[in-house]
């Protein structure tokens, strides 16, 4: 999956990089939107990352140009600015923006508003079944087979196990987790999360093994085996 980011301030630009890459996603960085446009006449991205404040033309004015072009209006664009007044968050989800980011933001936030916005957008109506082996998970269907067997999960059992595979190989912490299956995160609540885990496993079976703790930080998922 292809995300295209525009930023200006080459340590920003350097960090969230290095943060998508290692989450599995291919990026393309660029400092400016003339820049990006050049790019883009051989590449497609599923996902735009604008910064506001940019040289030459504005980060509105390029979702403004990729919401005017029929090949690009429909893939989901998220704001990344320094703005953080109400009036410029207003301004940039009435111009078509998908999501906005003031900065400074945690990583694990961007990545986190980045699945929910790729989940709401037409490329993730559509979602494939996930499967690792002999676990399938099908979204489309919400049904899970270890074996061939089908597996009766519960609605949040459900969906910590498909965000823990869409995830594979990567640690995700009880606040991420919290964050994205519950729609919440406070202190206390991490016990929710272990309980969860604990009855995922129990229902996988020998498969449940793939779920791996990974101390003082939360779980990772073991697509490959050893």
């Amino acid at each position: 999956m292809m995300i295209y980011l525009v930023e200006d301030d080459p340590s920003i630009r350097k960090l969230v990089s290095y943060a998508l890459e290692n989450s599995g996603y291919a990026v393309d960085a660029s400092e400016s939107g003339e820049e990006m446009w050049k790019k883009l006449e051989t590449v497609r991205p599923e996902l735009f990352l604008l910064d506001i404040m940019l040289p030459g033309q504005s980060g509105l004015e390029i979702l403004a140009k990729i919401r005017s072009d029929s090949s690009l209006r429909d893939v989901p664009v998220i704001m990344l600015t320094a703005k953080g007044s109400e009036y410029d968050k207003v301004l940039g989800l009435d111009s078509g923006a998908d999501d906005y980011i003031p900065k400074p933001f945690g990583m694990m936030e961007l990545l986190s508003r980045i699945r929910a916005v790729l989940r709401r957008s037409e490329h993730g109506k559509e979602k494939q079944s996930v499967s690792y082996g002999s676990i399938i998970i099908s979204p489309s269907s919400h049904t899970v087979k270890v074996g061939g067997e089908k597996v009766e999960l519960t609605l949040k059992e459900f969906n910590l196990l498909l965000y823990l595979m869409e995830n594979e190989g990567i640690v995700l912490d009880r606040d991420s987790i919290l964050n994205t299956v519950w729609g919440y995160s406070f202190d206390g609540e991490n016990r929710t999360v272990d309980v969860h885990i604990r009855h995922l496993r129990e229902k996988l079976g020998d498969e449940g093994q793939r779920i791996e703790t990974v101390k003082g930080v939360g779980y990772r998922f073991r697509g490959k085996d050893e």
